[in-house]
């Protein structure tokens, strides 16, 4: 028998799963194209999802990811089906690349580890994107620079890092090193689960195999124009000897925005501060008089570029709300010409 308090079952999940009894809390530890392998105290099993589920979505996050707990029963043959997805503590959403929907990118996961690497891959428009992101995730973000063997002046880049990261941890690693990857131990602990985002090639593979104790997961080099390889190619949450759980998900180098506004808000706290001190509500911060955030822009309190990474990121968002909206009322006429079309061969 496994013990579920090691995956991270506590009184919370255990609460919820006494509202169906008939069934077995499990966690979602492996996903690849509709193909689930989940833990339960029975063992780590082959998963599909129930066809009542299935009927049931309505968007893909309705589905199970990797991180969550589910309720599920299994046969002999060792397969098991998931009739249940448990309400998340905390979410890593982003829009589906060229898709107006969601993308469940992992689950109930304490901090997220956002990695960028101190070579080409480092931007700053990036990093407030990925934070906006991780604090509408309801997990705590902390900023992970890797690979500080290869730039002349980490502390320079460390700096700008936090110049936009108010609030959050940064940590400084290095491949080179033995002991580099020892800073992210503390935030490790039994029941705990961390996750690692980040583009393709700045480390994360490297970092969890140093975790795990072996070349558990493929690494490869940088390419001829010092951007990353594709090594890992699903999601998957990896249990340490050492307590906790890690996930590791596939490079990303853009994750769009979808309904982070609380997050944009965090992440940019001195523009949203400002933003409420103008003299009209509803000023767009171009030419209205009274505008606070146009005086901040004139004396150099705030820099252009963050206000416009700002205005980008508030952009997505409306473009994101509107697409809900969209998709809400084609889900209403699709219903409406069923339901038509059913009358009419009654009658």
């Amino acid at each position: 028998m496994i013990d579920m308090k090691q995956y991270g079952l506590d009184g919370r999940v255990e609460a919820l799963a006494y509202e169906t009894p008939q069934y077995d809390a499990a966690r979602i530890i492996a996903q690849e194209r509709g193909v689930y392998r989940l833990v339960m105290a029975q063992g780590e099993k082959l998963a599909e999802v129930s066809g009542r589920l299935r009927g049931d979505a309505r968007t893909p996050s309705d589905y199970p990811a990797v991180g969550d707990f589910v309720m599920a029963d299994w046969n002999e043959d060792g397969r098991a089906v998931i009739h249940r997805v448990l309400p998340r503590k905390s979410c890593f959403l982003r829009k589906a690349a060229g898709s107006r929907q969601e993308q469940v990118v992992a689950a109930n996961v304490d901090t997220v580890f956002l990695c960028m690497s101190l070579n080409h891959d480092f931007n700053l428009r990036r990093l407030e994107r990925s934070l906006s992101i991780a604090w509408d995730s309801g997990a705590t973000p902390v900023v992970v620079l890797t690979k500080a063997d290869l730039c002349e002046d980490p502390a320079q880049l460390m700096a700008e890092a936090s110049s936009v990261a108010f609030g959050v941890d940064i940590l400084l690693t290095t491949s080179m090193e033995e002991d580099g990857w020892r800073q992210i131990l503390p935030y490790l602990s039994h029941g705990r689960t961390v996750a690692f985002i980040g583009s393709s090639g700045v480390g994360k593979s490297t970092l969890i195999n140093r975790l795990t104790g072996e070349e558990r997961l493929a690494t490869q080099g940088l390419r001829n124009d010092d951007k990353g390889r594709h090594t890992t190619t699903h999601r998957e949450l990896i249990l340490l000897e050492m307590g906790g759980m890690v996930i590791d998900t596939p490079g990303m180098r853009e994750m769009g925005m979808w309904d982070s506004d609380a997050g944009v808000d965090r992440t940019f706290a001195e523009i949203d501060q400002l933003a409420a001190q103008c003299r009209f509500a509803d000023c767009s911060h171009g030419s209205e008089p009274g505008c606070a955030v146009r005086a901040a822009l004139r004396s150099g309190d705030i820099q252009e570029e963050r206000f416009a990474a700002w205005q980008k990121l508030k952009a997505e968002l409306t473009y994101a709300a509107d697409s809900r909206g969209y998709l809400a009322a084609k889900e209403r006429k699709f219903k409406e010409i069923a339901k038509f079309s059913k009358s009419l061969k009654k009658r």
